[in-house]
């Protein structure tokens, strides 16, 4: 045999036969094939795909004249309007790097963001001008501040130098972006809990972001008729990469300030809604809205959620109201949806209760996910698919973030034995589904919030009264999991009530990091004096 390839020879990657991919081109692709289309609405307003391309562009083309570019970090403060869906496309065509901040937060935590990412330009909600005026004069940095005037926003004042409308007609409609160079060029960076209390900045690129939306495309059956509800956060790791997934297929974009099942209802009936996504709670809010204010819908509207795995009673609730729902699962570190309980035929013949069972296993990988396993740590073996040997689930692929920014020790641990690890303690049943079964880091999953339970704890032994504290996951019927405290006095400390505990956090966090439940007493303690949080987690599902 020759040692010579002859399909490497003379076969080379020109421009004409590869271009790095990029969820870019989608919005290019949507713009020429369907121009006069409705790409978004939002209120009383909509644009078609002609004109939010022309908008990206605008944005792009002003950042570009302030010097943004590869290398710059644009950051936005804002809810699920037409301005942060914009920012998805016209940041990154600059070659910059998007910043999508969690509008939860409080403002020592934005003010870490800011800081530790570098930003050097922030759109801003005026809706959030106080946390963000408070947040901005604690930064180390100044960023060029744009304000963000929405119509249907709730008070608040301007920060900045001009408005964004104002500013978006600096720029050009033609502005001539390229693909970046490279695709694993940075796009995008998404903060999630650490476990020392101080969020880690998550490093997306172009490769994974485009393959990502692709995946949800296949996975949630998008298409060009598609109409997609933005019940979920486009902060939370770039909407799950909906954000460019609608626009991949052609579909609608919907925006929605705030998931009120008031505005829900209705805004399904007038658009003829077919998609949405969120956190359990959202389900929850729809099953338990007002008579007067729930609607039943004969087409069938895909809804897809991720985290704790929804109730049967809420899943049942959800289909007679004309929802489907799938179960998600993924992380900040996987660019959103990693894996999915991809359904199954049988499930038309099994008792709902069976159904939900199943529903609630975390599934398998999506098409776009190179590989996930579950394996012991230790010997970085895959566990039995036995249903009962627990490892930990990891991942493999392009869809797997780049790693932590300026933090090259959390990144080397996160990727060690080649894969990534999820921290997430699982089995792997006997049809290839996997279950998780614990959280490994003790990160408390509430409304589709990562909750560091030491950044809580940390919070308590600031308290003057407190010894000893420690956080665990509490189930939560609205919120899927909530924090909660079980707290030593001091011994010579004066009254403490629950409410006391619980107000300190809220005063020293952002409010839906604080406990819902306090319990006083002493810890449960291993003989070394390492408190037991099993043992604490179990008393806390006893409640």
């Amino acid at each position: 045999m020759s040692g010579k390839n002859i399909f490497e020879t003379g076969l080379d990657a020109v421009a004409a036969n590869f271009q790095p991919q990029t969820p870019l081109s989608f919005l290019d692709w949507a713009a020429g094939v369907y121009p006069d289309k409705t790409a978004v609405i939002h209120g009383d307003r909509a644009y078609t795909y002609a004109e939010f391309n022309e908008r990206c562009r605008r944005l792009a083309s002003a950042l570009s004249k302030r010097g943004i570019g590869i290398g710059d970090t644009v950051s936005v403060m804002a809810p699920n309007t037409p301005p942060m869906l914009e920012a998805h496309y016209g940041v990154p065509m600059t070659g910059a790097v998007l910043n999508a901040l969690n509008y939860r937060l409080d403002a020592q935590g934005l003010a870490f963001i800011l800081d530790h990412g570098e930003c050097k330009v922030l759109l801003t909600d005026k809706e959030y001008s106080p946390v963000i005026s408070k947040a901005l004069s604690l930064m180390q940095g100044a960023p060029v501040v744009i304000d963000i005037d929405d119509a249907l926003g709730d008070g608040g004042e301007l920060l900045g130098e001009m408005d964004y409308e104002a500013f978006l007609a600096e720029g050009d409609t033609e502005f001539d972006w390229t693909p970046p160079a490279d695709e694993w060029q940075s796009m995008s960076l998404n903060y999630t809990s650490g476990t020392t209390g101080n969020p880690k900045g998550v490093v997306y690129h172009h490769r994974g972001a485009f393959l990502n939306a692709m995946g949800n495309a296949l996975v949630f059956g998008l298409n060009s008729k598609s109409v997609f509800l933005w019940t979920l956060p486009m902060f939370h790791c770039n909407g799950w990469c909906y954000t460019w997934g609608v626009t991949a297929v052609g579909g609608t974009h919907v925006c929605l300030r705030s998931p009120d099942p008031k505005l829900i209802f209705p805004l399904i009936e007038a658009h003829g809604v077919t998609h949405m996504c969120g956190a359990p709670i959202i389900l929850n809010m729809l099953v338990h809205a007002p008579d007067d204010v729930k609607m039943t819908f004969a087409n069938p509207i895909e809804v897809a959620t991720g985290g704790a795995a929804p109730p049967s009673a809420v899943i049942e609730a959800m289909e007679e109201m004309g929802f489907k729902v799938t179960h998600l699962y993924g992380l900040t570190e996987s660019y959103g949806p990693a894996t999915y309980c991809a359904p199954k035929a049988e499930w038309a013949d099994i008792s709902l209760e069976d159904k939900a069972r199943d529903m609630a296993r975390q599934g398998v990988r999506y098409p776009t996910l190179f590989e996930q396993a579950v394996l012991d740590p230790a010997t970085m073996t895959p566990v039995p698919d036995d249903g009962e040997t627990i490892g930990e689930l990891m991942l493999k692929g392009n869809t797997v973030m780049k790693g932590y920014l300026k933090n090259s020790a959390a990144t080397d641990e996160a990727f060690s034995g080649g894969w990534f690890h999820t921290g997430d303690l699982g089995v792997v049943h006997p049809d290839g589904y996997v279950e998780i079964k614990d959280r490994s880091k003790d990160i408390i999953l509430s409304g589709g919030e990562n909750i560091s339970s030491l950044e809580v704890e940390e919070a308590l032994y600031r308290h003057s009264q407190v010894m000893e504290a420690a956080v665990v996951a509490m189930p939560d019927e609205e919120w899927g999991e909530s924090p909660c405290a079980f707290v030593t006095l001091k011994p010579v400390a004066t009254a403490v009530s629950e409410d006391d505990i619980i107000q300190w956090c809220k005063d020293h966090l952002a409010h839906f990091k604080a406990p819902r439940t306090v319990i006083f007493g002493p810890l449960p303690k291993t003989s070394t004096g390492k408190i037991q949080k099993y043992v604490l987690r179990e008393q806390a599902k006893a409640l």
